[in-house]
């Protein structure tokens, strides 16, 4: 669906395009699969930690984070953390929806 900004900023529907209601359950399981994609190994024995690139929406990364899924996503750091929880339901999520 494409967005237009109005004045104040927010995004809103082009004309002529219909409203749809997106799925937050479903966009934050498509982000979780796809942190799993970019995750990475960070540190040694009881310090290792899996992090993975936190280029996705911010909503998103917020609500998985209220889940217990990753670690807060607000900092500097350019990657977050994923819970244990998080990596088992991030791998899951990977093979449903990405993989044959």
């Amino acid at each position: 669906m494409k967005t237009i900004a109005s004045e104040s900023g927010d995004r809103q529907a082009a004309p002529n395009q219909p409203k749809v209601k997106p799925n937050h359950d479903k966009i934050d399981d498509a982000v979780l699969a796809l942190l799993h994609l970019t995750s990475f190994s960070d540190g040694r024995d009881e310090f290792a930690s899996v992090r993975a690139w936190k280029g996705h929406d911010w909503d998103a990364l917020t609500r998985l984070h209220e889940k217990g899924f990753i670690g807060d996503p607000v900092s500097k750091a350019k990657s977050v953390v994923l819970t244990k929880s998080g990596q088992e339901r991030a791998r899951q999520l990977f093979e449903k929806l990405l993989c044959d």
